[in-house]
C-alpha cells in the first residue's frame, strides 16, 4: 500500500528540477566556451615563451573544456523525462559525467608529472614577460569562469566535477603567474616545472574526492549527511500506528534526488501511517520521492534480509 499520487506536486518538482538543469546547463555552456578560448591562448602563449606551466595549463584546459562539454550534455540529458527503457529518467547521467571528469584528472596529473619531470632534467629558455602576461590573462578568465559555475548544490555531482576542473585551471595560472615572477626577476628556471608538479598534487586530492563521492552514488550508497539508523528511528515514532520498520534503503539517485524504499508493519489500514512516512522523509531528511510498503504482519521475507540498518 502507498500513499495516492500527488500529481501536482509531482508536477512542481518536475518544473523546478527542469528549470534547475536548464541553469545549470547555461552555465556549464559559458564556461566551456570561456575554457576553450582561453586554452587556445595558452597553448600559444606556452609555445612562444618556451614555458611548462603554460603549456600544462593549456593540456589541462583542453581536457577541461571536454569535461565541461561532457558535463553540459549530461545536464542537457538529465532534462529528457523518463521512458519505458528508463524510468527513472537521465539523471544518473550527471554523476557518470562526474565520475569520468575525476577519472580524466588522473591522466592530466601523470602527464604534467612526467613533462615537469622532463624539463627538470633538461631545462630550456623562457619568455618570462609573455609568460606572465597570458598568465594573469588565464587566472582571471578562470576566476570568471569559477564565478559563474558557483552556487551549485553541494550534491551536485555534475557541477561539481565541472568546478573542480576549473579549479584546477586557476590553481594552474596561479602558478603560472608565481612561475613566471620567479623566473623573471629571480632566474630560477626550475620554478616553472616545480610549481606545476605542486599544482598537480593539488588537482590530485580533489580528483580523489570527487571519485569517490560519484562512486559511492552509482553504488547506490546512503548520502554522505544521513544515517540509515537515525532514518529508522524517526520512522518508527512518525505514527502511533506503525508497529515495525524493516527493509529501509535510503540513495541517491543524482544531483539533490533522495529516494527511499521501507516496509512497515501497522495497525489498521495504515493510510495514516504511510502519509506520516511520507511527510516525514521530506521534511526531516529531504528525500522526496519514496516507496512504502505496509504488511499485514511480521517481515515474511528471508529472516536474513529483515535484519542489520538498510536491509530491513
Amino acid at each position: 500500500m502507498s500513499k495516492p499520487h500527488d500529481h501536482s506536486h509531482s508536477r512542481r518538482e518536475h518544473e523546478h528540477e527542469h528549470e534547475h538543469s536548464g541553469a545549470r546547463g547555461r552555465k556549464l555552456l559559458t564556461a566551456f566556451l570561456l575554457t576553450v578560448l582561453m586554452l587556445v591562448a595558452e597553448a600559444v602563449g606556452g609555445l612562444w615563451s618556451g614555458s611548462l606551466a603554460l603549456l600544462a595549463d593549456a593540456g589541462h584546459m583542453m581536457v577541461d573544456a571536454l569535461a565541461l562539454a561532457l558535463a553540459f550534455i549530461g545536464a542537457r540529458l538529465a532534462l529528457r523525462p523518463a521512458d519505458a527503457r528508463r524510468s527513472y529518467g537521465y539523471g544518473r547521467l550527471e554523476v557518470l559525467a562526474g565520475f569520468v571528469n575525476a577519472l580524466t584528472q588522473f591522466v592530466l596529473v601523470g602527464f604534467i608529472a612526467f613533462e615537469a619531470i622532463t624539463r627538470l632534467r633538461h631545462p630550456g629558455a623562457i619568455l618570462s614577460g609573455v609568460m606572465l602576461a597570458v598568465a594573469v590573462v588565464g587566472l582571471l578568465v578562470n576566476l570568471l569562469v569559477l564565478r559563474v559555475l558557483h552556487g551549485h548544490a553541494h550534491d551536485d555531482i555534475n557541477m561539481a566535477g565541472a568546478s573542480l576542473h576549473v579549479l584546477g585551471d586557476l590553481l594552474g595560472s596561479l602558478g603560472a603567474v608565481l612561475a613566471a615572477l620567479a623566473v623573471r626577476f629571480m632566474g630560477w628556471n626550475w620554478a616553472d616545472p616545480v610549481l606545476s608538479l605542486l599544482v598537480s598534487l593539488l588537482i590530485l586530492g580533489g580528483a580523489w574526492r570527487l571519485l569517490r563521492k560519484s562512486a559511492h552514488i552509482l553504488l547506490e550508497g546512503v548520502p554522505e549527511d544521513l544515517d540509515v539508523g537515525e532514518v529508522e528511528q524517526a520512522l518508527r515514532q512518525a505514527d502511533a500506528s506503525i508497529r515495525d520498520i524493516h527493509h529501509l534503503h535510503v540513495w541517491q539517485l543524482a544531483s539533490g534526488s533522495r529516494m527511499a524504499t521501507v516496509h512497515t508493519q501497522v495497525e489498521g489500514d495504515g493510510a495514516e501511517a504511510v502519509a506520516a512516512i511520507h511527510r516525514l522523509l521530506r521534511k526531516q531528511f529531504g528525500i522526496l520521492h519514496a516507496t512504502v510498503q505496509v504488511d499485514a504482519g511480521p517481515c515474511t521475507d528471508h529472516a536474513r534480509d529483515c535484519l542489520g540498518h538498510g536491509h530491513r
